[in-house]
Formats: structure tokens, sequence, C-alpha cells
């Protein structure tokens, strides 16, 4: 079994940007070897995704923008799961910006 030292850790954190807890697991699951663990944690990442993949999101927003000009303009429709987060600023603010 090989060493897990936190410079690998961190090594592996700068390489995929995964929480350091999953870096760990992949690492000794790896057996230290960088690219496996990296193999390992895109796996770990599609199982997290399979599992999201069926959730409903029927809240959101709607945002608009129309050019100074008044040639172009978007429509953008961000859904979200909550109510809670449809109705941040934050998010509306998120939206009204990708909008322009």
């Amino acid at each position: 079994m090989a060493q897990i030292t936190a410079a690998l850790v961190k090594q592996l954190r700068d390489m995929t940007s995964s929480p350091m807890m999953e870096c760990k697991k992949a690492l000794v699951e790896a057996d230290g070897d960088l690219d496996k663990a990296v193999d390992i944690l895109r796996t770990m990442g599609v199982a997290k995704a399979v599992k999201r993949a069926g959730r409903e999101t029927n809240e959101g927003t709607i945002a608009t923008f129309i050019s100074p000009d008044g040639k172009t303009g978007a429509i953008l429709e961000l859904s979200c799961e909550t109510d809670f987060v449809g109705t941040n600023p934050q998010f509306t603010g998120f939206a009204a910006d990708l909008a322009e």
C-alpha cells in the first residue's frame, strides 16, 4: 500500500478540483497512482450525476434582454429544483447576466 501524503492529495485536487476527501479516497483505492485516481474520480462523478439525472427541475426563472439598438434579443429559461432557489436574488441576477 502506497503512502498517501497531503502533497499527493493536493496535487490530485489541483488536477481535478474535486473535494479533498474524495481525492484521498480515490488515491487510497488507486494505491497512490494519480492517473488511476483521476479515472476513479471520473467514475464517481458519473455515478453522482446519474443519481441526480432523474430529479425534476420544476422551478426557475425567465430572463429577457433586448439590445440597445433593438435589433437583437434573448429569452432565457433557467431551471432549478426549489422555489427557494428560483426566487433568490443571486439566481435571478445570474439569469439576467446570462441573458445579456
